[in-house]
């Protein structure tokens, strides 16, 4: 049996998690590391919530609620219902499984423990085989400016859902704020690095705006594989397309290439477009960046692990 092949995913939530999870069907033939963005982290009622991190774990362990995206299958409101009850706000929906993670993660923070630490050890009682590391220890806010003024990420994108024209995005503490040697370790390690059918925006740049995580994956001797989340003009899920427009870029595969291109020169070797977009194939390789195209739409398992197979085999890394 050939040795697994080491891929490093950095991922947000929705598109992150269906892409982890193909990586994942894989089986023997990948080692899968997530580094998973916590600009998105909150705390609320008490409780450090870490939503991507949370969504990429209950995806892999088999838990995930698939039609809303986040959350537990099967959920149960009893502990909501009784917030409400106190008069406290529940826009931001905790269901009662779910507030189990949120609690022992709060208890282990609060005596001490790393978030790396933490959140191993809650992959692990779930089962989940791959590596889930945060992107950082250390706290980073996604702050979404808007023309009410600043608004805190789960305010703009749960309790306004995501309905505000975006005017500025900055990522508070992240100057401060350090990749775990974790981290890094699975940036220099790694046989192949994907961006995730992530929002560029908002949970790929909270990773890469960290200090020394830019320089790391250039640096490293895996090619980098970027997913593009638009198919067709719009965003598979998510505010990615209006944000693309409220910024100045239209909301096509090209304009995916334009911002990794531009913003993060070097960065991506490679990006995948959906079959679907194939007429925008020149103006992608015009920012020098080689081109592929796969069906990227991922609802199901089939779909996942065709992609993630692609995915390898576009990088010159057979998964048979």
């Amino acid at each position: 049996m050939p040795e697994p092949v080491h891929v490093t995913l950095l991922a947000g939530g929705f598109g992150g998690a269906r892409m982890a999870h193909g990586f994942a069907l894989l089986g023997d033939r990948a080692e899968l590391t997530v580094i998973g963005n916590t600009g998105d982290d909150l705390e609320l009622h008490g409780l450090h919530i870490s939503p991507d991190l949370d969504t990429v774990m209950y995806t892999l362990a088999g838990l995930a609620n698939e039609e809303t995206g986040w959350g537990v299958r099967g959920e149960t409101w009893s502990a909501a219902a009784m917030l409400e009850t106190y008069g406290e706000q529940t826009w931001f929906r905790l269901g009662d499984r779910d507030l189990a993670t949120h609690t022992l993660r709060t208890a282990r923070l609060r005596a001490g423990d790393r978030l790396t630490a933490v959140t191993d050890d809650l992959a692990r009682a779930l089962g989940v085989a791959a590596t889930l590391r945060p992107m950082s220890d250390d706290p980073v806010r996604t702050k979404i400016r808007t023309k009410d003024g600043w608004l805190d990420f789960q305010e703009y994108f749960v309790h306004h859902r995501h309905a505000d024209k975006v005017e500025e995005v900055r990522f508070v503490g992240v100057d401060a704020a350090r990749p775990t040697p974790e981290v890094l370790d699975a940036i220099e390690s790694a046989d192949l690095i994907v961006i995730a059918p992530s929002n560029p925006f908002l949970s790929v740049a909270p990773i890469l705006a960290l200090p020394g995580v830019l320089d790391a994956i250039q640096a490293a001797a895996a090619r980098t594989v970027a997913i593009s989340p638009i198919v067709g003009g719009g965003a598979v899920r998510g505010p990615a397309a209006d944000i693309m427009r409220s910024l100045g870029t239209t909301p096509c595969a090209a304009g995916i290439a334009a911002h990794y291109a531009t913003r993060y020169v070097g960065l991506v070797d490679v990006l995948v477009i959906d079959d679907a977009d194939s007429g925008d194939a020149a103006a992608v390789t015009a920012h020098g960046i080689t081109l592929a195209m796969a069906e990227i739409v991922i609802p199901d398992e089939p779909r996942r692990l065709q992609l993630a197979r692609d995915i390898l085999a576009i990088a010159g890394l057979a998964a048979d």
